[in-house]
């Protein structure tokens, strides 16, 4: 059976940065007055030659994104579940060469989070751990499902990735999507930033939302960890892998996020910095490629650029998040997985984006399908 590995063999990394910096003025042009945009477009619009466009480029995103969500903004907050990590990741607080005091929720503890979000408003939720099997592996995820599904309307998983026949499991359970970010698409430097554990297989890694697609799910969220390499290949990658999903589980709704390499414990130095204008740039590119993908941010970002970009096809967004387990109502001062930026509490943010003109929505009814 094919899998979107087969497609990514294809291509060659420094081939496609090639193409992206050969992009002329005369080419972005082009992609800007199509109404039906491919992916050479796309490497028009995040390449150098766009940079003089990037109003031209918000301008088009803001529209597009009112005419397909509205002046609506999506809610979440991420709970953390657990530190356990079997991997070595040289970006990650959680990295197993950490020596950090490590903790899982108990069913007790994680309904006393639950409550805090709730009571916060939230009705999407995001279930977070490390990638440690024997720890925090199917049965612990599953379990976590069960104990809380009945108090949201969704529930989305970041966790190790898994089997097909475990996905069905928890879909079962009430799993309404999974994000499953790639970190990077370059294969040899993926595996200098993942030397043990594994997350170091690569394919694995890379075939994970074929499974996700033929197990079913719901939604699939894409992203690239930017400053591990050159953001623009690894974005061009990102448009690629989620067009042969589109086409291939076409049934399966899509997000994209776009973290960029924040500080931790003995964390590594982004080996290529993306600017602010960089990510804007890329943010409203995803738009004008894809009307209908959902495109989320994270309190990785500083409170300005977030209040910037939410007008620019931002579909979802995060607030008061916290990124180590418990940390909302347990255990406020364990280890983060990384240092967060925005740390407005959530009555701040939404304050914020009704400024800004945006009704803000804590369910998705069209996605209550429980």
């Amino acid at each position: 059976m094919k899998t979107f590995k087969d497609i990514f063999e294809q291509y060659n990394w420094n081939e496609i940065l090639s193409s992206i910096l050969s992009k002329t003025e005369k080419d972005v042009i082009q992609a800007l007055n199509t109404s039906r945009r491919n992916l050479e477009d796309f490497k028009a619009l995040i390449s150098p030659a766009a940079v003089p466009y990037l109003e031209q480029m918000a301008q088009m995103s803001n529209s597009i994104t009112k005419k397909r969500f509205g002046n609506t903004i999506q809610m979440y907050a991420p709970m953390y579940l657990s530190n356990e990590c079997q991997n070595i990741c040289t970006y990650c607080g959680f990295s197993m060469t950490n020596k950090i005091p490590r903790r899982t929720l108990t069913d007790k503890e994680i309904l006393k989070e639950v409550d805090f979000l709730k009571s916060k408003g939230y009705d999407h939720i995001l279930l977070v751990t490390g990638e440690a099997n024997k720890t925090v592996g199917v049965d612990y995820i599953n379990n976590a499902i069960q104990v809380i599904q009945s108090r949201f309307a969704n529930i989305t998983i970041e966790v190790q990735p898994m089997d097909q026949s475990d996905y069905e499991t928890l879909i079962k359970s009430g799993l309404y999507a999974v994000l499953v970010y790639q970190e990077t698409y370059h294969k040899s430097e993926y595996k200098k930033h993942h030397p043990k554990g594994k997350k170091s297989n690569f394919d694995y890694r890379l075939e994970t939302p074929d499974r996700l697609g033929r197990a079913g799910i719901h939604k699939i969220g894409l992203g690239a960890l930017f400053g591990l390499e050159d953001w623009r290949v690894d974005s061009f990658f990102t448009a690629l892998h989620l067009q042969y999903l589109q086409k291939v589980y076409w049934k399966t709704k899509y997000s994209i996020s776009f973290p960029r390499l924040r500080p931790h414990s003995g964390g590594v130095e982004p080996k290529v910095e993306m600017t602010d204008p960089d990510l804007v740039q890329l943010i409203c590119a995803f738009r004008l490629l894809d009307e209908d993908v959902e495109l989320s941010m994270s309190t990785r970002e500083s409170e300005v650029f977030r209040e910037n970009i939410v007008n620019l096809g931002i579909t979802s967004i995060s607030a008061e998040s916290k990124t180590n387990p418990g940390g909302y109502a347990v255990a406020p001062q364990s280890l983060e997985q990384f240092e967060i930026s925005d740390e407005r509490s959530t009555e701040q943010v939404v304050t914020m984006l009704k400024s800004k003109g945006l009704d803000v929505v804590w369910k998705d009814w069209a996605n209550n399908w429980q």
